[in-house]
């Protein structure tokens, strides 16, 4: 190289390396070194940067249950006063009052009636005729005087036949299995071949029922 050329060249790269200091600070180059670390490991999204938060607690429904009285007499082990919940079935009172005696008469209960407050839960024994108890007024629609629309003995359930006086569960449960074995009623009087019911009861019902 000539030594014409060598004196162009050099201040030509002093030239460079003085540019490259004056416009590229040292702390201008560590500044776009620390933003570009950070974008390689530190996300930038105010999300994710954001606390860590606890899941939102599942609320538990309080199940409210009601309890009822039931009077469990007759040939039960233990006759007396029970609290049961409501929706408990008259199996279940009888279970609570220490099951049946050998003398029970169970053919004629129903062991899935629904138990209501105040309820009376009678088991007989074998030949007797159950009393009849008065039902709690809201379980039952009422009777007597009061009843302006005549029971079908001849198309009533169970409830139906609860409605009239002297009707407990079991009986009406008894009317039911009769008239299922034998056909329907061509008589009011019919009723009275159904074991339970007497000239006495039939009496009271006689004014109550019709057959159509």
């Amino acid at each position: 190289m000539t030594e014409k050329w060598r004196k162009m060249i050099i201040p030509i790269a002093a030239i460079a390396v003085l540019s490259s200091v004056l416009f590229f600070p040292r702390e201008q180059t560590d500044l776009v070194s620390e933003e570009r670390g950070q974008s390689l490991f530190e996300p930038k999204d105010p999300l994710l940067q954001m606390e860590e938060i606890e899941p939102p607690v599942e609320q538990v429904t309080e199940v409210v249950t009601v309890s009822i009285l039931v009077d469990v007499k007759g040939a039960v082990k233990h006759p007396g006063l029970y609290s049961l919940q409501e929706g408990d079935r008259l199996l279940d009172a009888v279970q609570a009052a220490g099951g049946y005696t050998e003398e029970a008469e169970t053919r004629l209960l129903n062991y899935a009636q629904k138990l209501q407050d105040e309820s009376v839960v009678y088991v007989p024994v074998v030949g007797e005729e159950p009393p009849t108890y008065e039902q709690p007024a809201s379980s039952v629609a009422s009777t007597g005087s009061n009843q302006t629309t005549k029971v079908n003995i001849n198309t009533a359930n169970e409830m139906d036949f609860q409605t009239l006086p002297g009707i407990g569960p079991s009986k009406a449960m008894a009317i039911v299995k009769f008239r299922e074995e034998h056909g329907v009623f061509s008589q009011l009087d019919g009723l009275k071949q159904v074991s339970g019911i007497g000239d006495k009861t039939f009496e009271k019902l006689e004014s109550l029922i019709t057959l159509n």
